[in-house]
C-alpha cells in the first residue's frame, strides 16, 4: 500500500461522510510525518455505525472482503493486492470508543485522546495517537516491522515502548 493509494482511500472515504482513522504501520507514520517502511496494508478504524456506507465505497471502488473476524476486524482486498484491514469502534458521549476483541468481555479501549492528527505526504489525516498505537504494540512477540515502528515512536516522542 503506497502513500497515494492510502489518501485515495481516504478521500473517497471522506466523500461518503464516513470518519475514519489510520492505525498500524501507516498509523505510526503519519504521526512521524512521513514514510518509514513499506506496508502491506492500510489499518482503518472506522464508526461501527458508519460501516454500511464505508462497505459501499470500498466495494465501488473495486475492494472486495476477504476476511471476516466481525465484530473485532474484516479485510477488504482489491484486484490489485491492496488491502484494508477495517476495525469498527462503538463511541461513547465523551468521545472515547471501543472496539470488539476476541475476548467478548475484554473490549479494546480508545480514550478520547487517542484521537489524534497526522500526516501523510504533507496531507493531514486522522490517525492514532503514539500512546495509542503503543497499547496495541504489547502482548505479542513483535515483528521487525514492530520493532522498527516503536523505535519510530520512541525518537519521535520520547515515549517508553514495551518492546
Amino acid at each position: 500500500m503506497r502513500a497515494d493509494d492510502v489518501r485515495a482511500v481516504l478521500d473517497l472515504l471522506r466523500r461518503t461522510g464516513a470518519d475514519v482513522w489510520i492505525g498500524g504501520g501507516w498509523g505510526v507514520d503519519a504521526l512521524i510525518g512521513e514514510q518509514t517502511r513499506d506496508h502491506h496494508d492500510l489499518d482503518l478504524m472506522h464508526r461501527e455505525d458508519q460501516e454500511e456506507a464505508v462497505l459501499t465505497a470500498l466495494r465501488g471502488a473495486g475492494f472486495a472482503e476477504t476476511l471476516d473476524q466481525r465484530p473485532v476486524r474484516f479485510v477488504m482486498t482489491a484486484p490489485d493486492g491492496r488491502e484494508i484491514d477495517l476495525h469498527p469502534l462503538v463511541f461513547a458521549d465523551d468521545g472515547s470508543a471501543v472496539q470488539a476483541s476476541p475476548d467478548p468481555g475484554k473490549p479494546f479501549p480508545y480514550p478520547s485522546s487517542a484521537f489524534v492528527t497526522g500526516t501523510v505526504e504533507g496531507t493531514p489525516v486522522a490517525c492514532l495517537s503514539a500512546e495509542q498505537q503503543v497499547f496495541f504494540h504489547q502482548g505479542y512477540a513483535p515483528r521487525d516491522r514492530d520493532l522498527h515502528d516503536m523505535a519510530r515512536l520512541r525518537r519521535a516522542f520520547g515515549i517508553t515502548t514495551h518492546f
